[in-house]
């Protein structure tokens, strides 16, 4: 069989979400078989999965895992822990697959063993609320929830329960950051909730697992020394305020994103859950809650149904979460068809989506599908989508080898094919390639480099995770000198060089920025090496044809640049216009970036050098 055109298909489908590994979700073989109805043996399983576009990576038991875990090689096998167990790749964006509940139910209803469920939201004539404090805008601004009534936990179900928490955390809710979910046994809370933010040290409670009450202060110095938690500490720790949900009687439920209180958690006995989300992204927050719904409320005495929770937000607005209506995509029969390529009636089309839990109906007037996206879905997004499903459904094996009706050749872009000349060019003068990030600090650019901003240069990020990255590099000049300073031990002279783009603002373009080619070279040792610097800068220019010529080539003209020494600067002027900056840079700036002995170096735009575009 060729599985390849499903493995491209998934990757391109993967790089188009801009989503990266996949996430591989370890079942026990057992309770997998026993939630499909049929026993299967590995091969057929392994089949099963190529055609519903998921992959079995490996098929191993709780015993071998506890050991890898422990890493200890020699430690004898639990029996009684021995059970085989499947660790299935899926794709990132498939969180309905994260846990043997969705997983089992996508193959189901992909097996025509059933029919997508119905999910259902119940709003009680008084509902639970929650209300959220303005102060929350500060850290957390976001939540939402819901409860789930008489949910039945045996020791498998509560831990897939939570082990689907862990999942989401670090894939969608992207470490805590930005969704962080807990999860309380409502019968030992008592409604409305409330959730605020208040300073630490008015923050006491009882955290998860332990009786001592403290502080959130005291918390934080607890939990640094805990192997899970103290890695989401970072994300409010600095913050004057930290987010906390109450009930009525001022007991905590949570401190989002870090831990829950130990009076609300839940257990195997516990049969009526208050599932809340705290987030900074409100999307995220509402498709992990119904995530969280669509695969749990099976156990619920009513299956998949939930309880609306009322959220009253800091303005007085109300809102009841989850809303679990079905959303609507419109694609074009015809091109559902011309992407799969394939011929298929509408009525087929339908009858395949409902293998992928998408229920379609048929509109003559357009000739296009209307399809119903259930909470499972929401990777959902648009008509390509409905088509990959399609796709999926059908089989990618069953689709037609045809030969492409257009004949493209591939290349290099131009400029880049020119970057490789290059690189190989400066690399036999005797100078070493680096490779620096894309963004750099604020200081870096500017002040470091006794340079000033105008306002019209960098392109600054809205939310920069760390001071350290807070614009895209405007030059490639403050990344060479934070590895020159790094290199500083290596045996002198030292010479180096970066051939990569630069992002500067741009009216002109449809983002407002655009990329530019430069090239960097820069010398440091016990003399500052201009005339190195300089002879490279003339090699480089008879490579593209230039020669030293103020009419019809390239000449250098005294600059003021705060970087370097005045008096030993100099523009690169290329038939007269400025393309580039040479000369030995000033101690203060060598000083800021912890470099003790001198430097030169030049940095040109290959863009002017060479002609071409990029």
């Amino acid at each position: 069989r060729d599985r390849g055109a499903q493995a491209v298909a998934g990757t391109g489908e993967r790089e188009r979400r801009g989503v990266g590994d996949m996430p591989t979700v370890s079942v026990p073989r057992d309770g997998l078989m026993a939630a499909l109805g049929q026993q299967m043996t590995d091969t057929e399983f392994e089949d099963l999965c190529f055609e519903f576009g998921i992959e079995l990576d490996d098929i191993t038991s709780e015993a071998l895992m506890q050991r890898k875990e422990k890493g200890d090689k020699d430690a004898k096998l639990d029996a009684a822990n021995d059970q085989i167990v499947y660790k299935i790749d899926i794709t990132a964006n498939r969180y309905d697959l994260l846990c043997l509940e969705g997983l089992a139910l996508a193959l189901n209803v992909f097996r025509k063993k059933c029919s997508t469920p119905s999910f259902r939201s119940i709003r009680p004539a008084t509902p639970l609320t929650m209300t959220i404090s303005p102060a929350c805008a500060q850290i957390r601004p976001y939540v939402v929830g819901c409860v789930l009534r008489g949910i039945k936990f045996d020791s498998a179900r509560y831990n897939s329960f939570i082990e689907l928490q862990d999942k989401l955390h670090e894939n969608i809710c992207r470490r805590r950051t930005l969704v962080a979910i807990g999860t309380h046994d409502l019968d030992t809370i008592q409604g409305p909730f409330t959730f605020e933010a208040l300073a630490p040290k008015d923050i006491s409670f009882s955290p998860l697992n332990n009786d001592t009450v403290m502080t959130a202060e005291e918390l934080m110095v607890h939990l640094d020394k805990d192997q899970k938690l103290k890695h989401y500490l970072n994300i409010i720790r600095d913050s004057p305020v930290y987010p906390v949900i109450y009930d009525a009687q001022r007991r905590v439920l949570s401190l989002p994103p870090i831990i829950n209180g130990d009076h609300s958690k839940i257990s195997l006995s516990t049969t009526n859950v208050l599932i809340e989300c705290t987030a900074t992204d409100l999307t995220r927050a509402k498709i992990v809650l119904d995530t969280m719904v669509a695969m749990f409320s099976g156990y619920c005495a009513e299956p998949f149904t939930c309880e609306d929770l009322q959220i009253i937000s800091a303005d007085g607005s109300v809102a009841y979460t989850p809303d679990i209506k079905p959303g609507v995509v419109t694609a074009s029969v015809d091109a559902i068809n011309r992407t799969v390529g394939v011929t298929l009636s509408p009525e087929k089309q339908c009858e395949l989506l409902e293998k992928m839990q998408l229920s379609a109906t048929y509109e003559s007037s357009t000739n296009s599908l209307k399809v119903n996206i259930p909470p499972t879905r929401h990777d959902v997004l648009q008509a390509c989508d409905i088509a990959e499903d399609v796709a999926i459904a059908f089989g990618y094996n069953n689709i037609p080898r045809t030969i492409a009706k257009t004949n493209t050749v591939g290349k290099q872009q131009p400029m880049n094919k020119m970057s490789d000349l290059l690189r190989g060019e400066v690399a036999q003068a005797g100078f070493n390639e680096i490779l620096t990030f894309g963004l750099c600090s604020h200081a870096e650019a500017f002040s470091k480099l006794r340079r000033k901003d105008d306002g019209h240069t960098a392109v600054v990020l809205s939310n920069p995770k760390t001071a350290d990255f807070e614009i895209c590099r405007p030059a490639l000049l403050p990344g060479m000198l934070k590895t020159m300073g790094n290199a500083q031990r290596m045996p002198k002279p030292i010479k180096l060089f970066e051939i990569t783009d630069v992002v500067l603002k741009d009216p002109s373009s449809d983002v407002g920025a655009s990329n530019r080619r430069h090239l960097i070279a820069m010398y440091g040792g016990n003399t500052s090496g201009f005339e190195v610097v300089h002879g490279l800068l003339d090699h480089v220019m008879v490579l593209n044809g230039i020669k030293m010529d103020k009419d019809s080539g390239y000449t250098l003209e005294p600059a003021s640049d705060g970087a370097f020494f005045d008096g030993r600067c100099a523009n690169v002027v290329l038939r007269g216009e400025v393309v580039g900056v040479t000369g030995m840079l000033h101690p203060e700036t060598l000083e800021a970036f912890d470099i003790p002995f001198p430097c030169s170096c030049v940095e040109i735009r290959m863009d002017k050098i060479t002609g071409l575009k990029g």
